[in-house]
């Protein structure tokens, strides 16, 4: 799960696909294409929106999004067109960018829609993200 600064939008999804999925058999990770939050805990709404959805993401830290991850591993979904777009720049070869995906084509293919950013909104723009992550990642189990 990859968005910019790895600490709204993707800690969010990687909680909430974690959460649904059995740890033995998958690896859910996030990161960001930037490096601006390396190290850090998601942001405190993140943290607190998961955990009213019984889901706990504060003992996360920011990653960078790095070309190994491409070899790590089978799914790398990206959470609005722009890092997309940075992903696939790192990307070396059509195995690559065939892994990479824009999470919300889960619920709508072929319409390339974003994740919006709830950084700079409140709280109730985190809830919004939870929700839209929610039901793509519901999408993404009925596929694995």
């Amino acid at each position: 799960m990859v968005c910019l600064g790895n600490i709204c939008r993707s800690p969010l999804a990687e909680g909430i696909l974690a959460s649904k999925l059995d740890s033995e058999t998958f690896l859910v990770q996030s990161a960001g294409t930037s490096n601006y939050h390396i190290g850090e805990k998601p942001d405190r709404r993140s943290i607190s929106t998961a955990k009213k959805h019984g889901i706990d993401i504060s003992n996360q830290k920011a990653a960078q999004f790095t070309v190994n991850d491409f070899d790590t591993y089978d799914l790398i979904y990206a959470m609005d067109n722009s890092n997309y777009q940075n992903i696939i720049k790192l990307s070396r070869n059509a195995q690559d960018r065939k892994k990479v995906k824009l999470i919300l084509t889960e619920l709508h293919p072929n319409e390339n829609l974003d994740v919006p950013d709830p950084y700079y909104g409140g709280e109730q723009g985190f809830e919004n993200v939870f929700r839209m992550l929610d039901e793509a990642c519901n999408q993404l189990i009925e596929k694995l």
